[in-house]
């Protein structure tokens, strides 16, 4: 059987030869305040035509509408904040309505609101757990009924918007594979398609827009000159156009991928635009239309416009400024029948008296698609109770109640813009251990430390630090200290602290050290060798290129040197490490993927790592992030944590190799104590080794996205969640934990 992913001859037609083609200049011809702006969606109304765009802002998070036909500046008319949200989308027509599509990160819910007054339409509707990353609406020409594509990691979801009585649901038709995570996506009406692209790739890949439950052929059309930053298509007289961005520059094709010309956009410096969409009707201002887009660029984020007249005109492109969403080319002929329980296609039939047949979409099944089912019977810990809907037992919770449900016992004070990774330092006095965190965003750029009821006790600055490792009894002349590690992206170097015996961070003689040249930093871990006792720096870039340095003291300060470099994974990227000292090992997790293990000494072979586990198997789930080690009395007992930040929970595998999984967790609000649940996470650390009273069990720390207040409202500045390793793992589990660990027992 052939595979969805059909991936035909690579169409390049025209595109080598952009020289061909005309480019002209594309001024910005308003643009908004700074917004931590994704995607943009416009709302087609003959008076006031609007733009809308998403906010990702931690306590700003949710989505603006503002006035699109003016020049200069975007003003907001309406904010709404339902939570830090990537994607918007319009909709219009559906049951006589015009719609705005969102997904708030923080609960993975649909919500619907009014097109032009933001009013939330009823209660959010369909939780779709994930870490979703494009959407697309597209209305059958055939039918006039309202799908929605969200795609996310290496999949995409189909839905039905239905509405009756002015009341909606989302319906999901299917759930298919993708070859890449879709970062933007487009819907040609003359093509019949779907256009989608994916970060750090020029290839536009395509399939057929279909009412069917039979997965898609994608294939590759074509690729662009360059990365492509975002996707949107013109509805044209005939034929439609398709506009791709890479950084300042817009491409526009036909449907076929042919160069048809190029903007380049203009009026600030480093420019680069995503998130595109049109606005197809004349305006005062924009007699044309107007293409609307998220930008960054030397003056910030936010949400600009630019008028399509002068760049039709140059290009001899058609314009047309009479195109409706509402409308549909003939006259609706559904498949979504009665005789399917609008929970299906009727398929076949004709008018000799054949009887069609039913197609049931997604957790549906029977002749009529009458009955419902729930993936994988709801784990066996809940009830089924509509199609892919379950009711979970008490204690459990996440994708079909498959994850144990732990709550948080407290939570560090609110440090920082956006945090990322924690470590855990054991002072010799147990009791007086600290959590260290890192703040990656310029805001607040640097390290904390908190004590283990989560006060904040320090702050460090640090040029934008991504993960953090604590080193023990490193020799430094003629004493021994411990050291705290990051790799810190401002400009690219790995950071170095002293931590005092009393937990005081401070800096230390060589602690900024460089990497090679053109080297971008991500992620990192430490190692020291059993073997030799050499301490070793692991770090990462995006692309998966590890660089392991030697870290030794000389002339009174501390030094590095590059001994080997390797590329991890099988091509994605990389960010969370581990090493396992014990057993001369480093864990690292590829996001979009899986969770390998490679030698760490630097003479081992590192041209191919052991798979653990991959996004395939069942129970794991993208991205995949953070990774920690919980140490066992011996080098075969223990168990390696792992974060999934698309569904907001953790796997549990056993140290010992081949690494059988073990369970999953997920971190829920404790309303007692007023600590919201965990969102979108990403590093965690954790230790087994007994911290006084506080935590007699051993401690997990995790990183919180969103950092919700019990009052209402998110902080936008960022908080860890710390939890009992003795509510993770059971009984029996924790007899393989040593309470007694001491890292610097070696």
């Amino acid at each position: 059987m052939r595979s969805p992913f059909y991936f035909g001859a690579l169409l390049v037609a025209c595109i080598s030869v952009i020289s061909a083609a005309p480019e002209i200049d594309l001024p910005i011809s308003a643009r908004s305040i700074e917004i931590e702006s994704d995607s943009t969606a416009v709302v087609y109304d003959s008076s006031s035509p609007i733009l809308v765009g998403n906010d990702g802002g931690a306590a700003s998070g949710g989505f603006h509408l503002f006035s699109l036909d003016v020049k200069t500046s975007l003003n907001d008319t309406i904010h709404e904040t339902p939570g830090r949200t990537k994607l918007v989308t319009t909709v219009h027509g559906v049951d006589g309505k015009d719609l705005i599509v969102t997904i708030a990160q923080p609960d993975s819910l649909f919500r619907l609101f009014h097109a032009t007054t933001a009013e939330q339409v009823g209660e959010p509707i369909t939780p779709t757990l994930g870490d979703w990353s494009a959407l697309c609406p597209w209305k059958s020409q055939s039918s006039g009924e309202q799908y929605l594509y969200l795609f996310g990691k290496r999949q995409a979801v189909q839905f039905l918007l239905v509405g009756k009585y002015k009341s909606y649901q989302l319906v999901e038709v299917q759930t298919f594979k993708t070859p890449i995570e879709a970062s933007s996506c487009a819907v040609s009406l003359s093509a019949q398609s779907i256009y989608f692209s994916g970060d750090d790739d020029p290839s536009i890949y395509n399939f057929k827009a279909d009412e069917s439950t039979v997965a898609p052929n994608i294939t590759i059309i074509g690729e662009a000159a360059s990365d492509v930053t975002g996707l949107v298509t013109y509805i044209g007289n005939q034929s439609d156009y398709l506009f791709v961005a890479q950084e300042d520059t817009i491409a526009i094709y036909d449907t076929s991928l042919v160069l048809l010309g190029s903007v380049n956009l203009t009026g600030d410096e480093s420019i680069e635009v995503k998130g595109l969409n049109v606005y197809q009707n004349s305006t005062n201002n924009y007699p044309a239309g107007a293409l609307t887009y998220a930008i960054e660029s030397d003056a910030g984020k936010g949400f600009a416009v630019s008028s399509l007249a002068d760049a039709f005109n140059k290009l001899g492109l058609e314009i047309n400024t009479s195109y409706d969403p509402r409308a549909t080319q003939s006259k609706h002929n559904t498949s979504v029948c009665a005789k399917c329980n609008i929970s299906g296609f009727c398929t076949g039939g004709s008018e000799n008296g054949t009887q069609p047949s039913c197609s049931c979409f997604a957790g549906f099944e029977g002749a009529t698609c009458a009955s419902f089912t729930c993936r994988n019977n709801c784990s066996s810990h809940g009830a089924c109770i509509g199609a892919n809907q379950c009711e979970c037992n008490a204690g459990w919770g996440g994708l079909y109640c498959a994850f144990k449900v732990v709550q948080p016992v407290a939570e560090t004070d609110a440090n920082g813009g956006d945090g990322d990774d924690p470590a855990i330092w054991i002072s010799s006095n147990k009791a007086e251990s600290r959590i260290i965190t890192t703040t990656k965003s310029e805001d607040g750029a640097g390290l904390a430390t908190f004590d283990l009821s989560g006060k904040l006790l320090q702050r460090i600055d640090a040029g934008e630090p991504d993960n953090v490792d604590v080193i023990y009894n490193f020799q430094a002349g003629n004493r021994t200290t411990d050291l705290v590690y990051a790799a810190c992206r401002t400009d690219n170097t790995l950071c170095l602290f002293e931590m005092t015996a009393n937990g005081t961070l401070q800096k230390i003689a060589g602690g900024t050290q460089p990497t090679k040249d053109d080297y971008k930093v991500y992620g990192s871990c430490v190692y020291r060798s059993r073997k030799s006792n050499k301490q070793y720096l692991f770090v990462n870039a995006k692309s998966a290129e590890y660089l392991q340095y030697e870290l030794t003291w000389a002339e009174n300060a501390l030094n590095t040197t590059l001994v080997r470099n390797f590329t991890g994974g099988s091509g994605g990227q990389v960010e969370g490490c581990v090493a396992d000292e014990a057993n001369g090992c480093i864990f690292i997790s590829e996001e979009p993927r899986a969770l390998w293990r490679y030698g760490a000494e630097p003479d081992d072979d590192a041209s191919e790592g052991f798979l653990i586990d991959d996004i395939d198997s069942g129970h794991m789930y993208a991205d995949v992030e953070g990774v920690t080690l919980v140490e066992g009395p011996v080098a075969d007992q223990g168990f390696i944590l792992v974060s999934q930040q698309g569904v907001s929970a953790y796997n549990v595998y056993r140290r010992a190799a081949p690494h059988k999984y073990v369970e999953t967790f997920t971190i829920y609000e404790n309303s007692d104590d007023g600590i919201d649940a965990v969102t979108n996470t990403d590093g965690l650390a954790a230790v087994g080794t007994a911290l006084g009273d506080a935590f007699p069990g051993g401690l997990i720390v995790v990183h919180d996205d969103a950092n919700q207040l019990p009052e209402g409202g998110t902080s936008n500045e960022a908080s860890f969640k710390l939890v009992r390793l003795g509510d993770v793992l059971s009984d029996g589990l924790m007899k393989e934990v040593d309470p007694n660990w001491d890292p610097r027992a070696f």
